[in-house]
C-alpha cells in the first residue's frame, strides 16, 4: 500500500513554499504528515539526512513516541502534506493494518540508512 493513495482525496492539505521549514528539531511533535507533492530536506543535527519525495512520511517519530522532533524538515520545493494528528493516527492504525504497515516499514527504512551512515 503507497501511503500518498489513502490521502489523494484530503481536502484540508498543508501548503509549504519551497525554503520554509515545516518542523524544526527539537519541538514538540503532535502530528505526523504524508508528503503528496514535492520534495523535502530532512536534517538532524544540521547534517543532511534524506530528501523526502511524495508518498513519504515525516515526523511520525515524534507523534508514536510523544517525544520532541528528531530532525528539521525543510520544503525544498513547494509541497502539499496532509495532516495527521495523534486520534487520525490511532484510527488509522485501528481501521487500516497496511497504514501501520507503512509507518513501520517507513522507520524501518531510515533506520537502516542511519546504521549505513554510522558504518554499521
Amino acid at each position: 500500500m503507497q501511503l500518498f493513495d489513502l490521502f489523494r482525496d484530503d481536502r484540508d492539505l498543508v501548503e509549504i513554499k519551497a525554503g520554509k521549514e515545516l518542523m524544526r528539531e527539537g519541538d514538540p511533535g503532535d502530528v505526523m504528515y504524508v508528503l503528496m507533492a514535492g520534495e523535502a530536506e530532512i536534517t538532524a543535527g544540521g547534517l543532511s539526512v534524506e530528501v523526502a519525495k511524495a508518498g513519504d512520511i515525516l515526523g511520525e517519530v515524534a507523534l508514536i513516541d510523544d517525544t520532541r522532533r528528531s530532525a528539521t524538515v525543510t520544503a525544498r520545493t513547494d509541497c502539499k502534506l496532509a495532516v495527521i494528528d495523534r486520534q487520525r493516527f490511532h484510527r488509522l492504525v485501528d481501521e487500516n493494518p497496511d497504514f501501520a504497515l507503512a509507518v513501520m516499514r517507513s522507520m524501518a527504512r531510515r533506520l537502516k540508512q542511519a546504521d549505513q551512515r554510522m558504518g554499521g
